[in-house]
């Protein structure tokens, strides 16, 4: 690995923001081609965040710095990968259902998947049924359904339904979470997967789309 792409690497793995927006602004300039940056120097990170958090020696703040780390890079490399026609490994809806406001695991599972080579489109909270079908509509191959209250649970199984009923749900996997969700729910109501932190629903996501 070159220099700059470990230096990439690093800062990526220790939340640097500067550190990364210097040195992706610093590879591009040395010619470097923007979908070797992406895939050595970020993806290659964000993936040993992943283990590292599923092994207890990263936790949720360190995950979230270098999720923003890896964020800033891609703001620089984003124009580069759409000029060479660099195609995502697929596109995720993401949102929290209809009722339901919080955000921030969303958020995290939002930069894990954008890290893991998704383009990601973040429907936002509340989200009601008919805008996921029409991001399926528009081409997500993957949702994501988030909920973190037992009381909107039931919305996850109605939005699934929804997609069915308009005739789509062969066209999408669909993965779910939140704190009251599990992996027997999960199953119960036709998910096609279960993520129960955002590491495992990057590296499902990228096992559902392969």
């Amino acid at each position: 690995m070159e220099p700059v792409l470990k230096t990439i690497y690093d800062g990526v793995l220790n939340g640097k923001v500067a550190v990364v927006t210097e040195n992706v602004a610093g590879a591009l300039d040395a010619g470097i081609n923007a979908q070797v940056i992406l895939n050595e120097g970020m993806i290659a990170a964000m993936t040993e965040v992943g283990r590292l958090f599923e092994e207890g020696e990263y936790f949720v703040p360190e995950m979230l710095v270098a999720a923003r780390a890896m964020q800033a890079g891609m703001a620089l490399l984003r124009p580069y990968l759409v000029a060479d026609d660099v195609q995502p490994i697929g596109v995720v809806a993401i949102g929290t259902v209809k009722g339901d406001l919080h955000d921030i695991g969303k958020n995290l599972v939002a930069m894990m998947m954008e890290g893991a080579g998704f383009e990601i489109n973040d429907l936002g909270t509340n989200v009601d049924p008919a805008t996921f079908v029409e991001a399926v509509r528009n081409g997500a191959s993957v949702v994501g359904l988030s909920a973190l209250l037992t009381t909107t649970m039931p919305m996850i199984q109605k939005t699934i339904q929804a997609i069915e009923e308009a005739g789509l749900r062969d066209q999408a996997k669909i993965l779910v979470g939140g704190a009251p969700v599990t992996a027997e729910y999960a199953k119960e109501i036709g998910a096609d997967g279960f993520a129960p932190d955002a590491s495992q629903a990057a590296r499902i996501a990228k096992m559902l789309v392969s």
